[in-house]
């Protein structure tokens, strides 16, 4: 694969399956860099396989498809344009033209259906009134200054939250085959009366168009982001997760409930009453249990380090919260949004698992299975009228859906074929050495085409409670397609081995899981001949540019190194990160000497390897601080070094920045490996040219 693959990658949604059974909608997203964004539209995928999956919209970027309950109406979001906010949107699920139910100054980011299929609460932000009358092409000078008296006040993506909180509105869906709402003549100022937005700036389309729109009952004010909003059994009330009102020195989330036609806010509190920071909630089908996923989060209530999400279950009304998968050992998360259901009391979640995710069925009962496991990584599953929809990722495939038959998963779609046709896709080999004090790494070595000898790549993951996986993974298949040998691996501090993996490190970074990687790095050495130990180089974002950055304090041994969104200065990190106020805190300890000890700026001195620092302009979670000062530290003692800048993008350039910023990424990372270890395939011709 080569930068200019990226619009190869398509992704995937969470599946949702007709009450039926018979079908599944999913949406299909892929970069494009005419569009400079990323498109994409909702296809129907038949359970028959003689009936091909089919494109059933045609928005610019259609995502997040979900079945009313009685299956006559397909809800889902919709952005009209590069820099349009995503809105919702309903269709008649025969087919027909989508309609917009909301116009929303900051899009929706989520929504769910009530039982009776009449309904759907969404989550959007509400600007406070101060900014929420910003002209188009004004800017921050335009705005009010802003006085912080809290911890939490800004958001990696999002930027300043207290003063636009996600809230909770609900809306009534029109029902199916109604007349559509259309604009008099003289209602649109530029005289089009078209009865559709104009691609325009939302408050304009609002003050305009706000006739199109259904009106929206806001539910709730607290000055707290209101998430996981879903309906009662009942569709009474809606449960969702917010921080309590005088929360702010820890991390804790509750559960609340609040009647759908308005009112006060009641905390569901579990018996037990512990600090936990809640993810997501939901009512099970029978109305009796809420099933949420939750993390502890110790006695301070900012103790996160390695805390596994826990699947809980307590009676809708409150009680004791049961934990229905294992804490030491298990990492729950959603299949999709929220907390999908099966049958009246089961939950269906998805499992880290050693560079896998399985999908798990549990039960307010105690019922429970393993659906879904082996050398993939389940992204998303649903059940409905009798048929389990899984989508997943495997080293073949970004993203397709698959139906679960009788414990076999049969593929309904293909959407990587033209990626496999027009790349050369490299299949990555699982592997496990044995570090320092006999502790086994697993990892996986992706090998270049050609009899080698070759140089290697030591790529390190961020987190550091995250894991590599066995899915397709674009960065390692870019560098071997260069004529690297890629190694990446999950040393202890990563997820999906067990709490006492991930608890490793706490206290002391840069101690085992440095040891790890490079015991995984001269286990490789020792087994594949082909690699060549002489050129070796070693990159690595967020806590990857933490590990890298203190790897070359301590090893010369590499030729270059690449250090992205680096955790590089704990101390300042602590003022200036979205997460600063606890993070540093609890993996390294509170005082300075504690921090110095594991800082990598604290031993930038013993630094020789020429670096290339990556940071982003808009970066809140590893402010662009961390790098700027790094790189001004290197230079200043003549390390060969220079610091890559991306306006605009934040924490998630290499996942989800703009396609065009995404491919320079690549191309700027393949010119300093062709610098410093060329390939046949990435000369250093390429670096003048």
């Amino acid at each position: 694969m080569k930068p200019e693959h990226l619009p190869l990658l398509n992704s995937v949604s969470a599946p949702a399956v007709h009450p039926d059974g018979s079908m599944a909608v999913i949406s299909v997203t892929r970069p494009d860099f005419g569009a400079d964004s990323y498109v994409g539209q909702l296809w129907t995928v038949p359970l028959d396989t003689q009936k091909p999956p089919r494109r059933i919209t045609r928005g610019f970027r259609d995502i997040s498809p979900a079945f009313s309950p009685d299956g006559m109406v397909l809800a889902f979001l919709r952005s009209t344009g590069p820099s349009a906010k995503l809105q919702l949107y309903v269709v008649e699920a025969g087919g027909g033209e989508p309609q917009p139910l909301t116009d929303r100054l900051l899009g929706v980011e989520s929504f769910a259906w009530s039982p009776d299929s009449g309904r759907i609460v969404f989550t959007s932000r509400e600007p406070a009134h101060a900014r929420s009358g910003r002209s188009a092409g004004s800017g921050p000078e335009s705005e009010d200054a802003r006085l912080i008296t809290t911890f939490q006040y800004r958001l990696n993506g999002v930027g300043y939250t207290k003063d636009k909180p996600a809230q909770l509105f609900v809306v009534d869906v029109p029902a199916p085959g109604g007349e559509p709402t259309v604009l008099a003549r003289d209602s649109s100022q530029d005289g089009r009366g078209t009865g559709a937005p104009r691609d325009q700036d939302a408050s304009d389309r609002a003050a305009d168009y706000s006739d199109l729109f259904p009106p929206a009952q806001r539910l709730t004010s607290l000055a707290a982001d209101h998430k996981s909003a879903g309906f009662s059994s009942d569709g009474a009330a809606v449960f969702f997760v917010t921080a309590p009102p005088e929360n702010d020195g820890d991390l804790s989330t509750g559960i609340y409930r609040i009647p759908a036609g308005g009112g006060d806010a009641l905390r569901v509190t579990p018996s037990d009453d512990a600090l936990r920071e809640i993810q997501h909630v939901r009512q099970s089908k029978d109305g009796k249990w809420l099933f949420f996923i939750a993390r502890g989060l110790g006695d301070s209530g900012t103790d996160f380090v390695a805390r596994n999400s826990i699947l809980y279950c307590m009676p809708s009304e409150g009680g004791e919260a049961v934990a229905l998968t294992d804490p030491e050992m298990m990492d729950v998360a959603c299949p999709g949004e929220r907390i999908e259901l099966r049958g009246p009391d089961g939950a269906l979640v998805l499992n880290n698992a050693q560079g896998t995710v399985e999908l798990l069925m549990l039960s307010a009962t105690g019922d429970h299975a393993l659906l879904v496991h082996g050398e993939r990584v389940v992204t998303g599953a649903a059940w409905a009228g009798g048929s389990m929809l899984v989508t997943l990722s495997d080293p073949s495939t970004t993203g397709d859906l698959a139906v679960l038959d009788d414990g076999q998963l049969r593929l309904l779609t293909d959407f990587s074929a033209a990626l496999r046709t027009e790349t050369n896709m490299v299949v990555s080999q699982d592997v496990t050495f044995q570090s320092a004090d006999g502790y086994p790494v697993h990892g996986w070595i992706l090998m270049p085409a050609g009899k080698g000898p070759h140089p290697v790549l030591l790529t390190i993951h961020g987190g550091p409670f995250a894991q590599y996986t066995t899915a397709f993974f674009e960065e390692a298949q870019v560098y071997a397609e260069a004529g690297y040998a890629v190694l990446m691996c999950n040393p202890r501090g990563s997820a999906g081995y067990g709490r006492e993996h991930g608890l490793s490190i706490k206290g002391r970074m840069g101690t085992v899981d440095l040891q790890d990687v490079l015991a995984f790095l001269d286990g490789a050495l020792g087994r594949f001949r082909v690699l060549d130990a002489d050129r070796l180089g070693i990159m690595g974002g967020s806590y990857g540019g933490y590990l890298t950055a203190w790897a070359i304090s301590q090893d010369h041994r590499f030729k270059a190194a690449i250090v992205e969104r680096g955790f590089l200065d704990p101390v300042s990190f602590e003022g200036s990160a979205d997460i600063g106020w606890y993070f540093g805190t609890e993996y390294m300890g509170g005082s300075p000497s504690e921090m110095a000890a594991q800082s990598p700026m604290g031993h930038v001195d013993n630094v020789q390897t020429p670096t290339l620092v990556i940071h982003s302009e808009d970066d809140l979670r590893c402010p662009i601080e961390q790098g700027q000062r790094y790189f001004t530290a290197l230079k200043r003692r003549g390390v060969e070094t220079a610091l890559l800048v991306f306006p605009g993008e934040d924490h998630e350039l290499s996942r989800s920045g703009t396609p065009r910023h995404r491919r320079q990424r690549f191309e700027h990372i393949l010119r300093w490996w062709s610098t410093f270890l060329p390939t046949s395939a990435n000369p250093a011709e390429a670096a003048a040219g």
